[in-house]
């Protein structure tokens, strides 16, 4: 699902001298092509492919996506619209590189608070133990779970490694109850736990990778980015709601 955005004139009159005639697809580069531009951005060849726009290639880095000529010497960074759907089309490869990334995240990897009933949504949010509006979003979190909302959080804590927050996700996650612990670490509870081999610094990692720029980071189960707190009820709505077609001025 892509929330479609009101674009503006300039942005429209860009779009259209941007826009070729012919069909939005093209055939792939070939492999010395593609081999070639990998080297010149450092990149995998597999992560470059034909872009909606002939003679531009996509390059998508996990949830970074850019546009490199054919013969790799200029790059684009910035967004497609398609005009006749006004849909955001490098949004939409952001989300489905979001998706990937959390594809190779597990249950065992994060601490999840399921409903007891049946989910109609799942939600991975990258929270800090000290963030006011973390803490806020999680007093919600029976809520969130009575409205079918599944959440997965993963740490991602703003202040860095070897920071007080850093250490708190730690013994949060080096508790024999990781929810409980959560709970009571957000409520301002000192948590207490032996030391472990914790994942925190692959959470964070993988927090940059995918362009976490705060918290709490809400990634919806269709790839979309809330960079914000919403309320329960607003985010269920939100959840709920499909894209609607936003024309220009």
């Amino acid at each position: 699902m892509n929330r479609q955005i009101p674009i503006l004139p300039s942005l429209v009159a860009f779009a259209l001298l941007l826009a070729a005639p012919s069909a939005m697809t093209e055939t792939a580069p070939k492999a010395d092509v593609r081999a070639e531009i990998a080297r010149r951005l450092d990149v995998k060849p597999e992560e470059i492919q034909p872009s909606p726009i002939p003679g531009l290639y996509e390059v998508r880095s996990g949830s970074d996506v850019g546009y490199v000529s054919v013969d790799g010497r200029f790059y684009v960074n910035g967004d497609i619209f398609d005009m006749k759907t006004r849909d955001n089309l490098t949004e939409t490869a952001r989300q489905q590189g979001r998706i990937d990334l959390l594809a190779k995240v597990t249950d065992a990897d994060a601490i999840v608070f399921t409903p007891q009933g049946s989910v109609r949504h799942t939600l991975t949010v990258f929270t800090d133990i000290d963030c006011p509006y973390c803490r806020r979003m999680h007093q919600e979190i029976a809520e969130l779970n009575r409205l079918g909302i599944r959440v997965r959080y993963l740490m991602f804590p703003r202040s860095g490694p070897d920071t007080d927050s850093w250490h708190k996700a730690e013994a949060v996650w080096c508790s024999a109850d990781r929810r409980d612990a959560l709970t009571r670490a957000k409520r301002g509870e000192v948590v207490k736990a032996p030391k472990c081999k914790s994942s925190i610094a692959e959470q964070y990692a993988l927090g940059h990778e995918m362009g976490i720029r705060g918290t709490p980071a809400i990634i919806t189960d269709k790839g979309e980015y809330v960079d914000h707190y919403m309320p329960a009820a607003q985010l269920s709505e939100y959840l709920s709601t499909p894209a609607v077609a936003v024309a220009a001025d």
